[in-house]
């Protein structure tokens, strides 16, 4: 005789050992900030129409300011241009009216007087001669006066042009400076800045004639991620390294809801050695605030558009202001990386 036992059922033991797994899992991982995959930085914040009003109002500002200087630098060449002209016509005038004077008190009468007195027809044509020759002279000299009071005219109205260039685009400057404000004022204000200091001068980006930047397609290869860059944004990105500034980046991204990265114009540079995190502090604060200046004192020589860093945006026009990039994560507010953007 045997006791029959009941039977062992064996399904909830899966479970049983899933659930022992995933508590092991827990506990092994640390608490505090999960960290995103390093290539990943998430969304910048802020609507696709707000950057698209600041690309364009620095992008704008920019041109403007680039011209501006441009065109002061013409002037001063136009300016010297004149005072030379000024003094050789000043030389040239003296120079006319003394053979002018020379001529009246002589006379015609005295030339031919001067020619019937020579003791020969040798002396009559070498009196002739040097007749003809003062004649050449005073006719050269009226010529040289006269261009030289064209070249003056000419270089007097250039002076003029460049001083109204400079009136336009300083009014254009100062429209763009209110766009951008106007732009900034929903989602932020006036801010105190960033502290720290920068690290070396950058090398400048080409320039056309007037002092404004060429569009450029994004046609170099990203040594970030498998997209493209402008070659501003490369160069930016090159410069940055060589100052020092070799933590992780992540540049081109080819799904967002508008900005530079899709252009290949952006970079986005973490703050941290392991990637796109939580809130930068300590050491890694500092080296935000670091970076942030570098390319604020390097803008001009780089082309940046605008840098945005720790819930502030600095922007040629207006300087740091608070920014507010809406989503209140560290990609959003911009305290896990600094965001660059080129024109």
């Amino acid at each position: 005789m045997y006791v029959r036992l009941p039977a062992v059922r064996t399904r909830p033991i899966l479970p049983l050992v899933m659930l022992l797994a995933v508590t092991a899992v827990l506990t092994v991982v640390p608490a505090g900030p999960v960290r995103a995959e390093p290539g990943t930085p998430g969304p910048e914040g802020g609507s696709a129409s707000l950057r698209d009003q600041l690309d364009a109002a620095s992008r704008g500002f920019n041109d403007a300011a680039a011209r501006l200087e441009a065109s002061k630098a013409r002037q001063v060449q136009l300016a010297e241009q004149v005072r030379a002209s000024e003094a050789e016509l000043a030389r040239l005038t003296e120079q006319v009216g003394t053979i002018a004077a020379n001529a009246y008190k002589g006379g015609r009468v005295s030339g031919l007087v001067a020619l019937l007195d020579s003791d020969s027809p040798t002396g009559m044509f070498q009196r002739a001669a040097t007749l003809d020759a003062q004649a050449r002279v005073s006719d050269g000299s009226l010529r040289r006066v006269k261009q030289a009071k064209a070249a003056l005219a000419r270089q007097q109205a250039a002076l003029d042009a460049e001083l109204k260039v400079q009136q336009d685009q300083l009014a254009e400057m100062d429209r763009r400076k209110k766009a951008a404000e106007k732009a900034l004022g929903i989602v932020g204000g006036r801010s105190s800045g960033v502290s720290g200091g920068g690290a070396g001068t950058a090398a400048a980006v080409p320039r056309r004639a007037d002092g404004s930047l060429a569009p450029e397609s994004c046609n170099r290869d990203d040594p970030t991620t498998s997209g493209c860059l402008t070659p501003r944004a490369l160069h930016a990105l090159q410069q940055a390294r060589a100052a020092g500034f070799t933590r992780f980046t992540s540049c081109y991204r080819s799904q967002q809801d508008g900005g530079e990265h899709p252009k290949g114009r952006a970079c986005d540079f973490s703050a941290s050695t392991s990637g796109f995190g939580g809130v930068a502090s300590g050491g890694d604060r500092d080296y935000g605030n670091r970076l942030a200046a570098y390319f604020v004192a390097n803008a001009r020589n780089l082309g940046v558009l605008y840098v945005i860093w720790f819930r502030q945006i600095w922007m040629p026009s207006t300087g740091w202001r608070a920014y507010n990039g809406g989503g209140g994560d560290p990609s959003s507010d911009h305290t896990n990386h600094v965001h660059l953007s080129v024109q």
